[in-house]
């Protein structure tokens, strides 16, 4: 009987922590690199070699022309995936705010 209170503890106290995992859980809109702008892509592509698995970039740009409206923000040396994302995020806010990039930050998916 105690074997399965504690089973049934465990259980829950598992079941609860993935529940508050799965809400905390934040999605970015996101674009692919093939829409970049190609002064965006040649940053990117410049970028990626240093980048690992959970590496994030960031891209804000308002058209393909010009180039003082738009940022390409990466989070590189990073050991979870939603954490680059979020700084990614973070870094290309802020730098959209300075350029006054109308478009919102987007993570980059190759």
């Amino acid at each position: 009987m105690l074997k399965t209170m504690m089973a049934k503890s465990f259980c829950t106290a598992l079941l609860s922590l993935a529940m508050s995992c799965a809400a905390s859980a934040q999605t970015h809109p996101t674009v692919k690199l093939r829409e970049l702008p190609e002064a965006l892509k040649q940053q990117w592509l410049q970028t990626r070699p240093e980048m690992n698995s959970n590496s994030r970039c960031a891209a804000a740009f308002d058209n393909h022309s010009d180039y003082e409206r738009m940022s390409l923000q990466c989070s590189v040396h990073i050991k979870l995936g939603a954490e680059g994302a979020r700084r990614a995020m973070r870094y290309c806010d802020e730098e959209r705010e300075k350029k006054r990039i109308h478009a919102p930050c987007r993570i980059v998916q190759e």
